[in-house]
């Protein structure tokens, strides 16, 4: 595992003497080219008399004088200058990162109809050899070219030949270079048979983990499979045609009937369905799609015919586009699996250290065998590999898309957790809730349609809510002139003879409307953190409207689980006015909160806070979070209006407008770790055990063969336990 680095932007003393100060920070490492930048930027204090920096060393050597200014003042100054350069700096890191996390795919790219094939051959073969009771050669020549050795050998060659290529190419053993030596070293004695076990038994745990792994990562394909190889697709007016998916191209035409997975993204041109499309947004309940709706492959007709232009297929529907974020997830290996890899392949050479000693010290050969049938590596390297799998897996099946077995890692580290507000904490969905009608010739319905009249071709969210309000109700919008925007201010527009005004404060004072005492009722209305919209008739203010973001339901379930996980930190980041954004962190019991930021704003908070050492888990939905969202140790998009920006810069994507899935996914990635821990004891533990009793002369060599490979499947059998953690607890 790695060890703790040192927050990335902080200034540390390392050596100080009167006038002299060597300052260590990482950030220099990533920042070579804007050196010159920094000594410039740092010269210009002319307390500083000279300075060094070293990228290799990561720290910049400062001559000053200590009369103008002090060491601690000076430290200070660097670290404001060198915030500056944070975001290439933590750009730089991870993609330094990330560019070394490319996992060995041959586990998962075993054929288990093969692998299937060799144990049966490879088992046949060995009972012939015990029914046929053939002597055994007494030289070592007769023992290696007779035909039984030559068939074992046959048998043994592609695990003999990874073998040798590992001590060839990368000048170092591996688990194969282990496994070829006790084949090779069991022939020379004369064991074919013992040999065979030893193809037989690393033959099959190699098969179980080869299917565990294949079936948990293609759970998700099941799950999302379009399921149909042919579509209907339309010739002419009333003509189709059966044609395989394949044929499909964009802007066909595409018929589906009742019970039929949709194949392509597209939209409906004619006729109308209800459609679950809970694989895909998460929604529980199955809706209806007519005429210009939106539909996507791998959702379900379940009543209803209608036509669908092909808008995206093949590799390009979005259900393609999720499949292979999972795939390509298994291959984003975690630190702690880099660790295992690495570790496992040293191991390897204290495996051949041991057998060389047993062999001096003991002069049998026999036992110096036994050590080089059990194999930490394998059983070490499956300690993670199918843990990982297990729980990204896992994750998908609740509609929680993991991009790498790095982010189940990072996930169970984090202690500091921002949320975006709109569309995140909230609803993302305006609702007008209060009416104050301040004109006692109006009533609440005509205040309503008045201000419809002035929004009716606005797609601001707030006038959405009024529109919304007036379809709900069954109002209708009175004739009027065209409508007029203010940019910042609101709408005008003329009904009948009379001018409509609507908007905020400043747009009634521009026009000299009477305000009267709408103080009073405003503050009550921003008190519950409601947007305040005027409307105004002529120069007389006739309504106040209320509107309103709702909460997301469960959010507060989810902020007091996520600190029941030992999350200590939760913030607030919004573009948002402060004065909603107070409000919805004092609903919540936030720590903090920032409003009224640009999306880069955010970025730079989230790397200001890694500069402290904290582990940031980002929260959003839209593009205005993707900057964000890439820059945090992890980003996570929530729920079915997220858009393709923000899912692209997440780390993890929840598709199900269920916000108690965060820290369900924080608390499975916990129960991840502690299982490959597990793993490792028992990987370890058990495997030294055989290691002791081999040399002993205690366990012979196929019992080694057994005891090693049956270890290695209770790693994998303890990893799987994994897919039966509830991610509703």
């Amino acid at each position: 595992m790695k060890k703790n680095k040192l927050p990335l932007m902080k200034c540390f003393e390392e050596h100080y003497t009167k006038g002299r100060l060597r300052v260590k920070i990482r950030a220099l490492k990533y920042l070579t080219k804007y050196n010159e930048e920094l000594t410039t930027q740092l010269l210009m204090n002319k307390s500083i008399k000279d300075l060094k920096i070293s990228n290799i060393t990561h720290n910049v050597l400062i001559y000053f004088d200590e009369e103008k200014l002090s060491k601690e003042n000076l430290l200070e100054l660097i670290e404001n200058i060198i915030s500056n350069y944070s975001l290439p700096a933590y750009r730089d890191e991870r993609s330094q990162e990330r560019s070394l996390d490319i996992v060995d795919r041959s586990l998962y790219e075993k054929d288990t109809t093969e692998i299937m094939k060799n144990i049966v051959i490879s088992a046949a073969i060995l009972l012939y050899f015990i029914w046929s009771k053939v002597p055994t050669p007494l030289n070592f020549y007769a023992r290696l070219i007779n035909k039984r050795s030559l068939v074992v050998l046959s048998l043994a060659m592609p695990v003999i030949k990874n073998g040798m290529k590992s001590l060839v190419i990368n000048k170092k053993p591996t688990a194969n270079t282990l496994s070829a030596s006790a084949i090779i070293g069991s022939i020379l004695l004369g064991k074919e048979k013992s040999a065979l076990s030893i193809i037989i038994l690393e033959d099959l745990a190699e098969l179980i983990t080869a299917y565990t792994l294949k079936k948990t990562r293609n759970a998700i394909k099941d799950i999302l499979s379009t399921g149909e190889e042919f579509v209907w697709k339309q010739l002419g007016q009333n003509q189709m045609k059966k044609v395989p998916i394949a044929e499909v191209e964009e802007g066909d035409i595409i018929v589906v009937h009742p019970g039929e997975k949709i194949s392509v993204d597209g939209e409906v041109i004619k006729g109308e369905a209800l459609v679950d499309q809970a694989s895909i947004t998460g929604e529980f309940m199955p809706v209806t799609k007519e005429i210009g709706s939106e539909v996507f492959a791998g959702t379900v007709v379940k009543t209803g015919t209608f036509n669908i232009r092909s808008v995206k297929v093949g590799d390009s529907t979005a259900v393609s586009r999720i499949i292979k974020l999972v795939e390509d997830a298994s291959y984003n290996k975690a630190a702690i699996q880099t660790y295992a890899d690495n570790f496992s392949n040293k191991i390897v050479g204290l495996n051949f250290l041991l057998a060389s000693l047993v062999f001096i010290g003991t002069k049998s050969f026999s036992r110096a065998l036994s050590m080089l049938v059990v194999d930490y590596s394998c059983c070490i390297k499956l300690s993670t590999a199918v843990a990982f799998s297990a729980a990204i897996n896992k994750a998908a099946e609740n509609g929680i898309l993991v991009k790498g077995s790095n982010y189940i890692e990072a996930l169970s580290k984090i202690d500091t957790v921002i949320f975006d507000k709109t569309g995140t904490l909230t609803e993302g969905n305006p609702k007008l809730v209060t009416v104050e009608v301040l004109d006692k010739t109006m009533d609440v319905q005509k205040v309503i349609e008045l201000a419809g009249a002035a929004e009716e071709t606005s797609n601001h969210p707030l006038a959405q809510a009024i529109l919304k309000d007036i379809a709900t109700n069954g109002y209708e919008i009175p004739e009027h002139e065209q409508c007029e925007i203010t940019v910042s201010r609101g709408v005008t527009t003329k009904v009948g003879n009379s001018l409509i005004i609507v908007g905020n404060r400043k747009i009634m004072l521009e026009n000299n409307v009477i305000l009267g005492n709408e103080k009073e009722i405003t503050k009550a209305m921003m008190y519950r953190g409601e947007a305040i919209i005027y409307v105004a008739k002529d120069k007389n203010l006739i309504g106040l409207l209320g509107i309103t973001d709702p909460l997301r339901e469960n959010m507060k379930k989810t902020i007091n689980r996520l600190r029941f996980q030992g999350v200590d930190n939760i913030i607030l980041l919004t573009g948002d006015l402060d004065q909603q954004a107070e409000i919805v962190a004092n609903r919540m019991t936030l720590d903090s909160y920032e409003s009224e930021l640009m999306p880069e704003d955010k970025a730079k908070n989230i790397l200001r806070l890694q500069s402290k050492g904290e582990s940031v888990l980002m929260v959003g939905d839209g593009v205005n979070d993707a900057p964000a969202l890439a820059y945090a140790d992890v980003g996570l998009a929530i729920g079915n209006k997220r858009t393709d920006v923000a899912i692209e810069a997440a780390d993890v994507s929840i598709a199900r407008n269920d916000p108690t899935l965060i820290p369900a996914t924080i608390n499975l990635s916990k129960k991840t770790m502690s299982t490959i821990k597990e793993n490792f004891i028992i990987s370890i533990g058990v495997n030294t055990l055989a290691l002791v009793l081999g040399a002993a002369g205690v366990l012979p060599v196929v019992q080694g063969s057994l005891i090693h490979n049956l270890s290695t499947l209770v790693v994998v059998g303890n990893s799987l336990k994994i897919l039966g953690v509830s991610m509703k607890k």
